[in-house]
């Protein structure tokens, strides 16, 4: 999913600005922003989005017979 062709715009993930913490964005067009503001130049850079972790397993809720064919 990191690199599906709609993606929600945000300041957080694009090329154009650089994370500075507290959830804020330093950006070259519009200067200090918060991470979840964007802009009509947003750009998309895959490589600075953090993709949600995976869920984990709930293996006592499992029996034997959940693994036979």
């Amino acid at each position: 999913m990191l690199f599906r062709k709609k993606i929600d715009p945000r300041c957080a993930y694009c090329v154009k600005g650089r994370d500075i913490g507290d959830g804020q964005v330093a950006c070259v067009k519009k200067g200090i922003v918060a991470a979840e503001d964007h802009c009509a130049s947003f750009v998309y850079d895959p490589l600075r989005r953090t993709p949600p972790r995976p869920l984990k397993l709930s293996a006592e809720k499992l029996k034997k017979e959940d693994f036979e064919v």
